[in-house]
């Protein structure tokens, strides 16, 4: 069984068992998380697709908070003596899916 949910923008298949870098989400570690956003459910030879289901929902559990890696933005332009460097590291949401409820 899977399902495709929707957070921070961006779409993400899970089944039950995954852990799922998110968008950043203020709750703390261990707390359990519901993501009602569901586009799609998969299971028991059943497909069931919308634009968003109503009575689906992804439950799931915060296993950590963290930032991603440094993202480094180099930006220049030649023979005029221009360079800017930035850099710029991502926080993110680690979840774990527990289960999927139709």
């Amino acid at each position: 069984m899977y399902a495709v949910v929707e957070t921070g923008g961006k779409q993400y298949r899970v089944s039950p068992g995954d852990i799922v870098r998110i968008e950043k989400i203020d709750k703390p570690v261990g707390e359990k998380i519901e993501l009602d956003k569901v586009l799609l459910v998969h299971g028991d030879d059943k497909l069931s697709v919308g634009e968003t289901l109503k009575d689906a929902k992804v439950i799931g559990e915060v296993a950590a908070q963290g930032r991603e890696r440094k993202v480094i933005i180099f930006k220049k332009k030649r023979r005029k003596g221009y360079q800017r460097t930035k850099g710029h590291r991502q926080y993110f949401t680690s979840v774990k899916i527990t289960e999927i409820q139709v």
